[in-house]
């Protein structure tokens, strides 16, 4: 049985990005490439690959990126969810969605802060399997990249530091499909976390869980063929612009 397509998406946009210093004084999705925001970007890959539901969890001037949305005349499909606390880790933004991930349909998930070709989106929407994740196994070196490490085709780690190195691994793009009970377990696994205080660690860890107790109902698909990256420092935005941008622009111009 096929399993529904997702219609709706979580988009994690709290966090300061303090990594970037005072080259961007704003979260990052209001990043702009070209005369558009990194959101605005998202929103119309999502919407051409038919998610029509967009949820945003705000927190570091928010106020920007409600003004963003309302300049880019979608404020009747995207919504917010405040995180107070966003300074702590990326775990507490996800468990601000937990109404959304409890709410019995699919969901995608995905980091505000990537610059990406568009054919991602279609990806996470159409490949088979019930839950997915998205592998680039040009992995870029040292202890930063959130690696998927693979014995076989069964993901045996997920993490910065993983303790299982499986026989070949990628960088996680950051772009996740969920169906609606894994979406509602990971909402349960995220309350967990908070609940015992344990509110610096990143969301990846609520997903490691999960993976680690149930990998049959895990899939990485591989995109190195598709440009990316994603925005934490200076570099990664020089690197946006002279790289991943034209690519994704040769592409769309094809």
């Amino acid at each position: 049985m096929t399993p529904p397509r997702p219609t709706t998406a979580i988009i994690l946009a709290a966090g300061v990005g303090r990594r970037l210093g005072d080259f961007h004084d704003a979260p990052k999705v209001l990043l702009p490439f070209d005369g558009r925001t990194l959101l605005a970007r998202h929103l119309d890959a999502l919407t051409k690959h038919g998610i029509l539901r967009v949820l945003i969890t705000v927190g570091y001037k928010r106020d920007a990126i409600i003004a963003e949305v309302a300049r880019l005349g979608v404020s009747d499909r995207v919504s917010f969810v405040t995180n107070e606390r966003f300074r702590e880790g990326s775990l507490v933004s996800l468990h601000a969605q937990s109404v959304a991930l409890r709410g019995g349909e699919p969901i995608l998930l995905m980091d505000g802060d990537v610059l990406y070709d568009p054919r991602m989106i279609a990806t996470l929407v159409e490949e088979p399997g019930e839950n997915i994740l998205l592998l680039d196994r040009d992995i870029e070196p040292g202890e930063e990249p959130v690696k998927i490490c693979l014995r076989g085709d069964r993901i045996v780690d997920f993490r910065k530091k993983p303790d299982d190195a499986g026989d070949r691994h990628g960088e996680s793009v950051g772009f996740f499909r969920f169906s609606a009970a894994t979406a509602a377990a990971l909402a349960d696994r995220c309350a967990t976390y908070v609940a015992a205080g344990n509110t610096t660690v990143e969301y990846e860890e609520a997903i490691r869980d999960l993976i680690l107790a149930e990998p049959h109902r895990f899939r990485a698909v591989d995109v190195t063929h598709l440009p990316w990256v994603e925005i934490d420092f200076e570099p990664d935005v020089l690197r946006a612009l002279d790289e991943v941008l034209p690519l994704i622009d040769r592409r769309r111009a094809a």
